[in-house]
């Protein structure tokens, strides 16, 4: 179920089944405000990381079988939050559309570049060298990228450049996953649409 308001980059999305129950508020003109619990720590920590560097308001509530492990909770949760910035989107004038970030996290490098283009896409080259880091599976970070990219509609590329702590790495891709959040949503003055088509799909 969604709802938005008319007119404002603002979307509101619930999903539950067996597995889970997630809400989420998303407000992209926001930048102030994350209050983010699913559970598990590490994952709430790095989507606070992208919400802030993000510039967006954000809500999130995830309840999930955590006793089993991780993967449905947080691939739930980019399948939510996903949903949100679409319908928040569909409120938007012209925007950029395009972003990349080169984020630095220490040693690590990685690069994350996003099309809003209405078709989904990930391509992921990011290797870990650990299994999990505070709670978080680090194969689950492509879940949520994955889950994330099929419901929002955007196309993402992202490549680890360089790094050699996970922790540092996972950092890295969140945080510059909100700058270039940040960059493609910016509501775009001098264009008088988001695509020479006419349209976003």
């Amino acid at each position: 179920m969604s709802k938005s308001a008319p007119g404002v980059r603002f979307a509101e999305v619930d999903r539950e089944t067996k597995e889970t129950r997630i809400h989420v508020v998303l407000d992209i003109d926001g930048g102030t405000k994350q209050d983010i619990s699913t559970g598990i720590g590490f994952f709430d920590h790095m989507l606070h990381l992208m919400a802030f560097h993000g510039q967006f308001d954000v809500g999130i509530e995830a309840e999930g079988d955590l006793h089993i492990d991780d993967h449905h909770t947080v691939e739930d949760v980019g399948i939510v939050l996903g949903r949100a910035f679409r319908d928040a989107l569909e409120a938007s004038g012209p925007i950029e559309r395009y972003g990349s970030c080169h984020m630095v996290m220490d040693e690590a490098l990685v690069m994350v570049a996003l099309d809003i283009s209405g078709r989904s896409g990930l391509f992921f080259d990011v290797p870990f060298t650990r299994d999990t880091v505070g709670g978080l599976s680090t194969e689950n970070v492509k879940e949520f990228l994955r889950a994330f990219s099929a419901n929002a509609g955007f196309t993402i590329h992202v490549e680890k450049k360089a790094g050699t702590n996970d922790h540092h790495v996972i950092e890295a891709l969140f945080k510059g996953l909100g700058r270039t959040l940040e960059l493609a949503t910016r509501k775009a003055e001098r264009r008088n649409g988001t695509s020479t088509k006419g349209r976003i799909d």
